[in-house]
């Protein structure tokens, strides 16, 4: 069974909505571009996963021929007019990790060395998260190239709830991932990610609504 690497959340050009975590007591690691892609993003990470905010920074190459597979830019375009604004990324548990628990396609990003490859998850529709599988990514605490320590004092995401919008069933995929455990849907008027620290031990709360369809909760 696989892990959670890291999840993102579709923002506006630039990830100004970045100051509003600050602001709550987070420390900000190291911005990411993606060349080919036509993506960026800015990243928050903690001890087994992190929080990334990800814009269209190339609307070219976001809509070429490389990355039109992947469908980032109809997400984050349409990420007011219908679409889901997330993603789940996961990587291996573990040595003996079978994979990801749903049907993939392989996805040779430019930044990426050419047998290197992303799985991505088949037939996920625009109104669920996008699905995709690092073979090679770790924890950040084994990394350790990023900072961990934040003044709010959280240490690890323990808990990922989407909210979606519409009555649509969910995909083989999304289905696959809930099994797992690695994330738990539910049903609402708008599209939501709550995400919870340390078993929410500490009993706290934010909602960065409207600015950006994230709770946390700690």
């Amino acid at each position: 069974m696989p892990a959670l690497d890291h999840v993102f959340v579709c923002c506006s050009a630039g990830g100004h909505e970045a100051a509003a975590l600050a602001r709550l007591g987070l420390a900000e690691g190291t911005s990411n571009t993606h060349p080919g892609q036509g993506t960026a993003s800015r990243r928050f990470f903690f001890e087994n996963a992190y929080l990334e905010l990800f814009w269209v920074s190339d609307r070219e190459e976001a809509q070429g021929p490389l990355a039109r597979a992947t469908r980032l830019w109809e997400r984050w375009s349409q990420r007011d007019t219908g679409a889901c604004p997330f993603a789940l990324v996961l990587r291996p548990l573990g040595e003996g990790d079978s994979g990801p628990p749903f049907a993939t396609w392989p996805y040779h990003p430019l930044y990426m060395p050419p047998h290197v490859a992303i799985d991505v998850a088949a037939d996920t529709p625009l109104t669920e998260p996008a699905l995709f599988h690092i073979a090679f990514a770790r924890r950040p605490d084994h990394l350790r190239t990023q900072p961990l320590a934040h003044r709010l004092g959280l240490r690890q995401i323990t808990g990922v709830t989407i909210t979606l919008s519409g009555s649509e069933p969910l995909s083989a995929a999304a289905e696959a991932v809930e099994r797992a455990h690695l994330v738990a849907f539910s049903r609402g008027d708008d599209y939501l990610m709550t995400l919870a620290f340390d078993h929410g031990a500490a009993g706290g709360g934010a909602d960065l609504r409207p600015d950006l369809p994230l709770r946390l909760e700690w």
